[in-house]
């Protein structure tokens, strides 16, 4: 029996690994599109995808950008794997939300 629980534990601790580098695959991959399309000044801030995203070749995540004081969160669609995969496609799938930031200054009297 403890055996089965070791193995279940060291399963678990991969699974969560696994997980977690999924989530900055996809931020990296995402990050370096932008880029080529000559969007560096955009940044990735934040990446969410479902408990089963890591094992599948295709998922529906959902991502923050930002750009100055304007945030927007993508439903993004990503077909391959961005940790065993040579080949990742992130597409556009659709737009949540945005926020716009407006800041007031010291003005000088």
């Amino acid at each position: 029996m403890k055996k089965l629980l070791s193995l279940l534990v060291v399963l678990a601790l991969g699974y969560a690994g696994l997980y977690v580098y999924y989530g900055v695959a996809v931020k990296q991959e995402a990050q370096a599109q932008l880029d080529d399309l000559g969007l560096s000044s955009i940044s990735v801030d934040n990446v969410e995808y479902g408990l089963l995203a890591p094992i599948s070749t295709s998922a529906n995540i959902t991502m923050t950008v930002a750009y100055r004081g304007a945030e927007a969160a993508l439903d993004i669609a990503v077909q391959g794997h961005p940790v065993f995969s040579d080949e990742v496609s992130v597409e556009f799938d659709g737009l949540q939300a945005i926020r716009l930031g407006i800041g007031f200054g010291q003005g000088e009297d």
